[in-house]
């Protein structure tokens, strides 16, 4: 039950896609919007139900929280910015590197060990992937920079995934959410403040759209993540977020009749495919120990 419950997160996460059709900002304005409604609409949970916990959170505890942001806003800078010097199916496909990046920092600081059927599982679907990203193959003016900076992207959001593993044993996913999207948001504001970004003048299409991505993206989809990460393996957690280009392919098609294409086709049914031979192997060894 709780793996559908992160997979249905994958789903909220992948309602960004035909969101962003509807917005007219620069998407890295529009991740500070979301991330900043986000932590908003936490506020009143945080003030009547979680207020305690926030002021009796440990110094160690609340650090962790605030870098977890931290990794959380460079990972959303790092993709946006690859974007702009490399092709979409690079960027995506070095983003989605964070899946081994986990699971070599699981082995390291948590001597937690991935079956090697599991590996072959996460290796399937990661080739699914790339093959649904290189359905939107493009130019670039620098791919390698771009190609860099994807990938410092991929190991921002490992490093936020595993934190997310640290602080959910002792913090509520309300608190550690709250805390998290916040220090995001102000790691976001630091940066286009830096570039010499503007930050307001785009319609008002683009609070609505924020607001659609900070409920379905942010509160169902990356929160549902950190629930799970109490519950659930980080490696598993990874490789579900691989499903993210089939769903969005498949919003695509209802939303607006947008049919995929073949290789998007095949690369979902492999996604697919080595996510259910990843989690009946994680979920067998649980059984075993």
């Amino acid at each position: 039950m709780k793996k559908l419950i992160i997979i249905l997160g994958v789903i909220g996460v992948s309602v960004s896609a035909p969101l962003i059709r509807f917005s007219s900002a620069p998407s890295m304005v529009l991740v500070l919007y979301r991330v900043l409604i986000a932590a908003l609409l936490l506020s009143p949970a945080i003030a009547l139900k979680n207020r305690a916990e926030l002021r009796s959170i440990s110094h160690g505890d609340l650090a962790l929280c605030l870098v977890s942001g931290l990794f959380l806003g460079l990972h959303f800078s790092c993709y946006f910015e690859a974007l702009r010097f490399t092709s979409i199916a690079s960027a995506v496909a070095l983003v989605d590197t964070e899946v081994f990046f986990v699971a070599f920092m699981l082995l390291i600081l948590f001597k937690e060990r991935i079956p090697w059927l599991a590996w072959v599982g996460i290796v399937i679907t990661f080739v699914g992937s790339v093959l649904i990203a290189w359905a939107d193959a493009g130019d670039g003016t620098n791919v390698l920079l771009g190609d860099l900076i994807a990938l410092a992207g991929a190991f921002c959001m490992a490093v936020y995934t595993i934190i997310g593993k640290t602080c959910r044993q002792r913090i509520t996913t309300t608190t550690y959410t709250f805390l998290v999207y916040l220090s995001a948001g102000i790691t976001v504001l630091v940066i286009l403040v830096c570039s010499g970004r503007p930050l307001l003048g785009y319609g008002p299409v683009n609070w609505w759209t924020a607001l659609g991505m900070a409920v379905f993206c942010t509160l169902l989809g990356h929160s549902v993540f950190s629930w799970g990460l109490k519950y659930e393996s980080a490696a598993f957690i990874a490789t579900a977020k691989l499903l993210e280009p089939v769903f969005a392919s498949i919003l695509g098609l209802l939303l607006f009749r947008e049919v995929p294409q073949a290789m998007v086709i095949i690369g979902g049914c492999i996604v697919v495919a080595g996510l259910i031979l990843t989690t009946g192997c994680i979920s067998g060894r649980k059984k075993i120990q």
